[in-house]
């Protein structure tokens, strides 16, 4: 079985098990003030910095969570509701994590400006300029799509907003891993990590709110992560994020690389197949995420048929009956039957070359027998 759904969920690194197993044996609340919590709030902190490194940040300013979900929620909700209403913008291409809280405000009275893209998925900065208002609170916009892999020009809206000191977000949940990632040279005022995405467990994951910035706790009791995050904190999935974050700071160009490599072999051979288009940027993307339409194909239909040989995954969902084109790929202006036939594939670390070419040989062995099949049926 070959696993290439890497944006969806990455395994768990080993040494990243390791680190969680021995963390489940230190069993103290860090919040008590005995030995036993002390030695669990000393994983916590030293966790805290080591994420903190992995985007160039001040361990201060890093905040558990459950994952990306929630911190863009607490991003979102927390910067919109210090105030009464305000303004925000986003884009058309969000996650379900960043465009359904916006739809949220909207429904409470905040005004919400939902940016369009180009043909290749990119937020023109100049349509964000003119979007700009006096009582913009908060601008959200992905580093990188989850469905396309492209990248968005963060650093310049960064740029533009620092100039305007309007607060920025951004939801790096598919970027950390994959491309070199700096609060700083990004000029965001928060971003989101999910654990998941960069193997270490589902269920943990990280907001990085710079210094001094403000925003309200969505849940309340009693001071954990500042007041903003209260709960006892999940130690061991902690120390398993740490890992994972160090791992990937310690072995980030040869990890780069390898899915550079790989994923330009799969991207150089997929597209010589009979109806096979690339949606998205070519140049300005994730290393190992490739999506693309295929002529012919239902694209839910096409993943359940090779899933027992090649697990990728689809640019629509079946719920019900009635099939629901990517709200991504139709905002990039594919037509609706474009977007239903479309797949996505995502690399890891641990793919190899030797899984990319059994899975072209899958996937271009099941677009011939299509394509025969509607031969046949013209004729």
């Amino acid at each position: 079985m070959i696993y290439l759904d890497y944006n969806a969920t990455t395994p768990i690194e080993p040494r990243v098990k390791e680190e969680l197993i021995k963390a489940l044996e230190i069993f103290g609340n860090p919040s008590s003030s005995h030995i036993f919590g002390r030695k669990a709030k000393e994983l916590v902190e030293t966790a805290r910095q080591k994420v903190a490194n992995l985007i160039d940040a001040d361990a201060e300013e890093i905040i558990f969570t459950s994952g990306g979900t929630e911190s863009n929620n607490l991003a979102i909700f927390g910067r919109a509701l210090c105030f009464t209403k305000g303004h925000i913008i986003t884009s058309s291409i969000e996650h379900p994590a960043v465009l359904n809280p916006c739809r949220q405000l909207q429904r409470m009275g905040y005004e919400i400006t939902f940016l369009p893209v180009n043909s290749n998925g990119i937020v023109d900065p100049d349509d964000l300029k003119k979007a700009l208002r006096k009582d913009t609170i908060l601008v959200t916009i992905m580093h990188s799509n989850n469905e396309t892999g492209v990248l968005q020009p963060i650093r310049e809206i960064g740029e533009i907003l620092l100039q305007r000191e309007i607060p920025f977000h951004t939801d790096c949940a598919q970027s950390i891993g994959k491309v070199p990632v700096s609060v700083k040279e990004l000029n965001v005022n928060m971003l989101s990590i999910a654990g998941h995405k960069f193997y270490a467990p589902k269920g943990v994951g990280a907001l990085y709110i710079k210094k001094n910035f403000i925003i309200k706790p969505l849940l309340l009791g009693a001071s954990h992560e500042k007041g903003l995050r209260p709960g006892t904190e999940n130690v061991p999935y902690i120390v398993a994020l740490a890992k994972a974050s160090e791992i990937i700071r310690e072995e980030f160009d040869e990890i780069n690389s390898h899915l550079n490599n790989i994923t330009s072999v799969f991207m150089q051979k997929l597209l010589t197949l009979d109806g096979v288009r690339l949606n998205g940027d070519v140049v300005s993307r994730l290393p190992n995420t490739l999506n693309v339409s295929i002529k012919g194909i239902v694209a839910d239909e096409f993943v359940e048929k090779i899933g027992d040989r090649v697990a990728i995954s689809a640019g629509s969902a079946c719920h019900a009956g009635i099939r629901k084109p990517s709200h991504v790929l139709i905002a990039m202006g594919l037509k609706e039957e474009e977007a239903i036939s479309s797949i996505r594939i995502s690399t890891g670390k641990f793919t190899t070359l030797e899984e990319i070419y059994k899975a072209l040989e899958i996937i271009d062995f099941e677009i011939k027998k299509l394509g025969n099949r509607l031969w046949k049926k013209k004729t």
